[in-house]
């Protein structure tokens, strides 16, 4: 899937970057994952779908962060 132009990038991002926004985007995978469970006790079915793509969307943000820092036994995000 080819770009009729090139995104800039600064790679400018430090590596106490990159970690930080692990952090951030674990947390916030719990805490998506806490709303789902809350949802699902009081029977908001549309709660229920919306924390489940946001819990599934931040665990790939997850794997992807972990794999860019060389995390070991991260495979490629993409497959």
């Amino acid at each position: 899937m080819a770009h009729s132009s090139s995104p800039h990038r600064s790679y400018d991002r430090s590596w106490g970057e990159i970690e930080q926004m692990l952090e951030i985007a674990e947390e916030r995978v719990y805490e998506w994952q806490d709303w789902f469970e809350t949802c699902r006790k009081e029977g908001d079915r549309e709660g229920m779908k919306e924390a489940a793509r946001n819990y599934k969307a931040l665990q790939g943000v997850v794997k992807c962060l972990k794999w860019v820092l060389g995390e070991e036994g991260i495979p490629n995000p993409l497959e």
